[in-house]
């Protein structure tokens, strides 16, 4: 059998179609479906069903070779990405070492369905066919060999992306909690759960009346002793506020609720410092380090970055990336008319947060950046507009700089 480095397709000239097989598989919970079809297109097994277990991958790989000719040349596997479901069967000695596996991205799968007639349909046995048929064109990428030091990046930035929105989720619900233990305290402080003062009064000092016993100086001491600053003036204003406090029922309720709310808060943010921790140990071995030499783009931002785009040989240009994060004008034209000026957004969405926050970093430190914003507001830009060109500028400069593995350069992105 060839070698599974070898580029074959269904466009490739004096090759046996029918000696190369593809094998689509569409991946479920615990369960996965499969078909056999030749490089003509030609079905050699129907659609069947088989349990992603070792007794399940035994009967997948008996079907498909009592389904292949003896001649068969190469067995391409294509297997849709589909969170951690695919898993399993991309995993290191699943599949027999002389057939060839490639990750397809559901997005590909998902335009080729729809290329096929299929967009609102979507079933085991058409996406099979949209599989197979990316398939015949070499579509997909190989799986990674081994963890190497971009997914680790990956699965940390993943994990920290997810306990920041649960963390800003808890802060919308303690100030929900705080309006109703201490109803005019947010009234007074530029932020009650962010602030340390305010960290304090609401954790130890929810109670409008223990601040209205203690008065400013002996809160200010309070505070002290727990090393909090706060200023005569912050603690005279929320004494007036705890005096001026309305009374609201279930306050007493909503104080318990506030202390659980605190707790799980302080848990997730430890949980943050670690990801951060473990990012910041992780980074100077993946080639994504390097961008932390532009300004504006520390280790969150560039881990955030780096897990988006994943390995960077999969991607030719930035023009590429570009595309894949949906940051593309929307074109529409009939008859002669053009309607745009909205982008896209089909795509990856990390991705496209990624660049668009890369761009605001630019915006806010870089000088050359901070020049050409102003130049497109003072002709008229609005404030999407400007963030989008600074993604785009931004994507061109973290590829370039990924690529040739450069630090950065002012002179060289001032224009």
């Amino acid at each position: 059998m060839l070698a599974s480095s070898t580029r074959l397709s269904s466009r490739s000239s004096g090759v046996v179609l029918e000696d190369l097989i593809a094998v689509p598989i569409d991946v479920g919970k615990h369960t996965a479906a499969a078909s056999v079809s030749d490089f003509t297109g030609r079905e050699l097994v129907k659609t069947f069903e088989f349990r992603l277990d070792r007794a399940g991958i035994a009967e997948f790989v008996g079907r498909v070779r009592a389904g292949s000719p003896p001649t068969a040349q190469l067995v391409r596997v294509g297997l849709e990405a589909a969170g951690h479901y695919h898993l399993p069967v991309a995993g290191p000695g699943v599949l027999p070492a002389d057939w060839e596996l490639r990750i397809l991205n559901p997005g590909h799968v998902a335009m080729q369905r729809k290329a096929n007639g299929q967009r609102g349909v979507k079933t085991d046995k058409i996406d099979l066919v949209a599989i197979r048929d990316l398939l015949l064109v070499d579509a997909g990428h190989a799986p990674a060999a081994t963890v190497d030091p971009v997914r680790e990046l990956e699965a940390w930035a993943s994990h920290r992306r997810r306990r920041s929105l649960v963390r800003r989720r808890t802060i919308q619900q303690l100030t929900t909690q705080v309006d109703r233990c201490f109803p005019g305290l947010g009234a007074v402080m530029w932020s009650v759960v962010l602030s340390k003062a305010g960290r304090l009064i609401i954790t130890e000092l929810a109670d409008p009346a223990r601040i209205v016993k203690l008065g400013p100086a002996r809160l200010r001491s309070f505070a002290a002793n727990r090393d909090v600053r706060m200023t005569r003036p912050l603690a005279e204003k929320i004494v007036d506020a705890a005096r001026q406090s309305l009374p609201v029922h279930g306050a007493e309720i909503a104080r318990t609720i506030l202390a659980a709310d605190l707790r799980l808060l302080a848990d997730i943010e430890t949980q943050i410092a670690d990801a951060d921790a473990a990012i910041e140990a992780v980074l100077p071995a993946t080639p994504f380090d390097v961008l932390r030499s532009a300004p504006g783009w520390g280790p969150v931002r560039v881990a955030s970055y780096g897990a988006a785009v994943g390995e960077p040989s999969r991607w030719p240009s930035h023009r590429q990336l570009y595309r894949a994060a949906g940051l593309t004008p929307r074109l529409y034209e009939s008859a002669g008319r053009r309607r745009d000026g909205a982008i896209t957004r089909e795509g990856s969405v990390q991705l496209r947060v990624a660049l668009v926050d890369l761009g605001m970093g630019l915006w806010h430190q870089d000088p050359a950046s901070k020049t050409y914003a102003a130049t497109m507001r003072d002709r008229g830009k609005p404030g999407g507009i400007i963030t989008i060109a600074m993604a785009h500028r931004a994507n061109k400069i973290a590829y370039a700089m990924v690529r040739d593995q450069q630090p950065w350069e002012p002179s060289r992105w001032a224009a």
